[in-house]
């Protein structure tokens, strides 16, 4: 048995841990640890073993059978010097969770990028190349079925896999599970001591030995058990035992337990335990279980350190106050708040809880935006206890409040009652998460997000908020190479807009179009895409991006060899930004002017506008334009004939770079091609 130990939700490394306070399980801890070195069917048939070995603890959730995982891997984590890896492959409510998540999770802990929107076969793919040459022990929780368990498992006989099912994993190869019941007595009786300490033991052995044959020696009923005598010192364990027996055998052990807790809790903290079934994830902190029950945050910070004396909540292990249901008690407390709560007073805590974490992720954010002052007013009239210290805290509660945020989207959206809400929850989910970790960082995350936003814009015949999520989930496509699955997202993009009357959306959806085209390779249907969109831009007088969309139309025209076409479109860009007094992109556009001009085979008029893109360059104070046109004038004046001047040219830029160098600045390798000139993909814009 164990000290507790948590279901885990989610991933984590770690070394080897601590020594625990293990209880019981001699004999299977002996049998597994044998499974190890045991040569398995391949070996003895002698074919080197093609796939790492599992070894399966199976057992009703209660039995102990996390805590045991979790015994076995502090014993043997030495053998895997890579470390140890953790998933949860179940919901608190029993859901089986996809393997494309638990992929992402497990290669992040790994330090390896995930693919946003990859398919769970790619995802689990790339799990199995990162482990390749590793020695980790991968311990997966709580596994639905035997098909979660064997797309994760590494193709190397170098690691080790620890399976937790309630039964057998029919179609994994070469598995013997280790079947668990109840702890011996002995262990269990010391259990219970740990608890309430010895002398009720002492006083009354046979009672003890009765109340662990009223829990059949289930390590969760015993905790529960517990937790109930260690908050009536003058309680005798004899009274419980009869109290059990009084309950009748309806129901296991557990639930017997589990009923008796909860029916002597006081009415008032006894709803907030069944409200805590509502929480995202299973995790618990005191803001969710504030808002869940309407009451202070110090108010539900205290009860729930009652919950944990009384063993109905896990203390996680994390720098912030945050709790868990047990997985095996979530059953129990959703069946009890089906029948003694109303749906409405449901709803109405689901909604509170919503507002709370919108409030927090507001907070989150506008801890970052020290330059707003609308945001430092808007923060500064924030309730002290939702406000951050400092924009590091802030990043810490986010990450660490990850799960539990991305689980709440979902089951917002799946609940379907509040949509409004939930569309809020995840506006600010992905702002907050875009301040704190980038965009390129959260995007696996946005991924999903933007996926949800789709659910609940289609569910609700929201044409807007449609097109916006189908661009964001085009942009993370085809940032991640699947241009084709974008182009197909922003034409549907661009039919919400039409349907919408959103002239943004449109124009945005014209260009991502375009930008589509040009990066499979069909440069005549982007140039007439990105005209349609600067017809759109021309007709709302926006004249910035008008320029800029000749400058598109200008990049596709070159890539298709059509440099008269391009020239023309580059001079109305070049028109554009002079009369917008933009002088650095006047500059670059001048340089692409000059690009074109020289792959036109025009070499004087090339030279003659790359002098003037650096005139330009030099009141725009664009030390890196201006080097990377000089090495092109230097170019060019030798393709001339005119070395001693191309030597000059070459000069100036390396006393450019060199002083850049000495600043501190990198030099950019791709300097000379600007970020707008040949620019192939539609930029991401922030939702």
């Amino acid at each position: 048995m164990t000290d507790q130990a948590v279901d885990r939700d989610g991933v984590q490394v770690s070394g080897t841990s601590a020594q625990s306070q293990f209880l019981g399980r001699t004999r299977e801890l002996k049998e597994l640890r044998a499974d190890i070195e045991r040569a398995g069917l391949d070996t003895l048939s002698g074919r080197k073993a093609p796939r790492a070995r599992v070894l399966l603890i199976a057992g009703r959730p209660g039995s102990g059978r996390t805590a045991l995982a979790e015994e076995l891997v502090r014993q043997v984590a030495a053998r895997y010097p890579d470390g140890v890896l953790r998933a949860r492959l179940s919901e608190p409510d029993g859901t089986a969770v996809p393997t494309a998540r638990t992929a992402g999770d497990l290669l992040t802990a790994l330090d390896l990028p995930t693919p946003p929107g990859a398919a769970d076969d790619d995802l689990a793919a790339a799990l199995r190349e990162a482990l390749t040459g590793r020695r980790v022990l991968l311990v997966l929780d709580d596994a639905a079925d035997a098909e979660q368990v064997d797309a994760l498992l590494p193709d190397t006989p170098d690691c080790l896999v620890v399976a937790v099912a309630r039964g057998p994993l029919t179609g994994i190869s070469d598995v013997r599970p280790c079947t668990l019941g109840g702890l011996d007595t002995k262990s269990a009786v010391e259990l219970l001591s740990r608890h309430i300490g010895s002398v009720r033991i002492t006083v009354d052995p046979r009672a003890a030995e009765g109340l662990v044959e009223a829990c059949q020696a289930q390590p969760a009923a015993l905790i529960l058990a517990g937790g109930w005598l260690a908050a009536r010192p003058q309680a005798a364990v004899a009274d419980l035992t009869k109290q059990l027996h009084g309950e009748g055998d309806d129901g296991t052990p557990l639930s017997r337990v589990f009923r008796l807790v909860h029916s002597s809790l006081p009415g008032s903290a006894a709803r907030i335990l069944r409200l805590l079934s509502l929480a995202p994830a299973g995790r618990i902190d005191q803001h969710t279980a504030s808002a869940l029950a309407g009451c202070s945050v110090s108010g539900a910070r205290h009860t729930l350190d009652d919950f944990a004396g009384f063993g109905l909540l896990r203390r996680i292990d994390s720098p912030l106050p945050e709790y868990e249901v047990p997985g095996c008690l979530h059953p129990l407390l959703r069946a009890v708040t089906e029948t003694d709560d109303r749906p409405a007073e449901l709803q109405l805590a689901r909604a509170r809880m919503l507002e709370r974490t919108v409030r927090l992720l507001q907070s989150c954010r506008a801890i970052t935006e020290t330059d707003n002052p609308q945001a430092r007013d808007k923060l500064a009239g924030t309730p002290r206890a939702l406000r951050f210290p400092t924009p590091r805290a802030a990043a810490e509660w986010l990450r660490l409040r990850r799960p539990a945020l991305l689980a709440s989207a979902r089951l917002a959206v799946a609940d379907g009652e509040l949509d409004t809400l939930a569309r809020r929850l995840m506006s600010q989910l992905v702002r907050a998460m875009v301040a704190h970790f980038g965009m390129q960082a959260a995007a696996p995350d946005l991924y999903g997000i933007h996926r949800l936003v789709l659910d609940v814009a289609e569910r609700r015949d929201l044409p807007r908020e449609q097109a916006a999520a189908l661009l964001n989930l085009g942009d993370l496509d085809a940032r991640t190479g699947r241009t084709a699955d974008a182009l197909v997202r922003y034409r549907a993009a661009l039919d919400a807009g039409r349907r919408a009357n959103d002239p943004y959306a449109t124009g945005r959806a014209m260009e991502s179009v375009g930008g589509a085209h040009q990066e499979l390779g069909d440069h005549d249907r982007a140039a007439d895409w990105f005209g349609r969109a600067l017809a759109e831009r021309l007709a709302r007088g926006e004249r910035e991006e008008a320029a800029r969309l000749y400058g598109r139309i200008a990049t596709a025209h070159t890539y298709a060899g059509r440099y008269g076409e391009a020239q023309r479109n580059w001079k109305a860009a070049i028109a554009g930004y002079r009369k917008l007094g933009d002088v650095a992109a006047h500059a670059r556009a001048l340089s692409e002017l000059a690009r074109v001009q020289e792959y036109a085979g025009r070499p004087e008029e090339s030279l003659r506008t790359c002098q003037e893109a650096v005139e330009w360059a030099r009141r725009a104070e664009d030390a890196r334009l201006q080097a990377a046109l000089h090495l092109r004038l230097a170019d060019t004046l030798e393709r001339l004939g005119d070395p001693a001047a191309a030597l000059l040219h070459r000069s100036a830029a390396e006393r450019m770079l060199g002083k850049e160098i000495q600043e501190g600045e990198t030099p950019d390798p791709a300097m000379e091609h600007p970020a707008n000139a040949c620019e192939i993909r539609s930029p991401s814009v922030e939702d």
